[in-house]
């Protein structure tokens, strides 16, 4: 008698935490912050620095699709390590202004070596940009992610890609994947400035602030702390997302993925916290309503209520394949979940062939 009515106690007690936590997740996929900002048009001097290392998937286009984007105040140039690599060939073809890297910074990685060397050479623009070389923008890119610019209380404008599938299974489970980073963006609280797509004004490398960024291995984390500290916005720019072609495997997806989410929780280290326990939540959640739906009632599938809004928002978001992306949604928090376990014994990653250790500043 008594074990029945300790196993019906746990049981109240199970249903009971699973329906709360059900509550919040519906609540959190229901309730995104809406993004939407009006901004004037910057009309000032920039330049538009492009790292490349090696040949980027569709590179030629990228890179024309960068200078497309010029005008009289916007220039660019693109920083390579030596001129045998494997780039050149690209940026001379594009048309685009090209340097070699030469900065003597020594813990940074090679793209923030070959940021700092842009500014080493051109230190008087107000406002840099850096572009990735994988990044494929339309016409307006440019004008959309310098607009924020024009208001002084923006330290940094930023967007976040379009992973364009451009192979099989894992290039769609990029596409996916992405949509979280999408997610965060759209929250001034998790906003960050992403890299490959990132405008920012030269004040926050004067003085001291370009020290700090040559000590970093991340170029945006060491911005995005730039910014707080100096107490400037962080604006978002969804229409000016480019495009990434993303010809993925399983071994280059699970390394970027990996790779993506260390450097994230290097940048902040709640993202691990508050990652785990809204990532294991879902998880919960989502066997909970599978298994109670099948030996309880079907009446439990509705706790599948937050999974599926937030399949709903992504395939809305995605531009093919509406109902693979549907689907691939409800794994990808198990995706998240395990790159996030991984992050966290991280202390080394590897980016574009060379090895960079994090343990000093995770």
């Amino acid at each position: 008698m008594i074990p029945g009515i300790l196993h019906n106690v746990f049981f109240d007690i199970f249903l009971s935490a699973v329906i709360l936590i059900f509550a919040g997740l519906t609540f959190i996929a229901s309730h995104r912050e809406h993004v939407k900002a009006t901004y004037g048009s910057y009309e000032d001097r920039a330049l538009v620095i492009v790292p490349c290392k090696g040949r980027d998937y569709t590179l030629d286009e990228n890179l024309k699709g960068i200078m497309a984007n010029l005008n009289g105040n916007w220039k660019a140039v693109a920083v390579v390590d030596t001129e045998d690599d494997l780039a050149v060939q690209s940026i001379r073809g594009s048309g685009m202004e090209m340097i070699i890297s030469d900065d003597s910074c020594s813990r940074c990685s090679g793209k923030v070596r070959a940021i700092a060397s842009a500014i080493d050479h051109f230190p008087d623009f107000p406002v840099y940009v850096i572009a990735d070389s994988d990044i494929l923008p339309d016409g307006d890119w440019l004008r959309l992610l310098l607009a924020p610019m024009s208001l002084e209380r923006t330290g940094i404008s930023t967007t976040f890609p379009y992973f364009r599938p451009a192979g099989g299974f894992w290039s769609f489970v990029k596409l996916v994947w992405g949509f979280v980073g999408q997610g965060m963006m759209e929250s001034r609280i998790t906003r960050f400035g992403w890299g490959g797509s990132l405008a920012f004004r030269s004040e926050l490398l004067k003085g001291t602030g370009l020290d700090f960024f040559r000590s970093y291995v991340s170029d945006d984390v060491a911005l995005t702390k730039l910014c707080k500290k100096a107490a400037l916005d962080i604006a978002y720019v969804p229409e000016a997302a480019p495009v990434i072609n993303s010809p993925d495997d399983f071994s280059t997806f699970i390394e970027w993925a990996n790779r993506q989410t260390a450097l994230s929780v290097y940048s902040t280290p709640s993202v691990f916290r508050y990652g785990i326990v809204f990532y294991a939540a879902t998880i919960l959640v989502f066997i909970s309503s599978i298994v109670l739906a099948l030996s309880v009632s079907p009446f439990f599938a509705l706790l599948l209520a937050p999974s599926v809004i937030t399949s709903l928002r992504n395939a809305k978001r995605s531009r093919e394949r509406k109902l693979q992306v549907f689907l691939l949604s409800f794994i990808v928090p198990f995706i998240y979940f395990y790159n996030l376990l991984k992050a966290r014994s991280t202390d080394t990653i590897q980016w574009r062939g060379t090895n960079y250790h994090l343990e000093e500043e995770l």
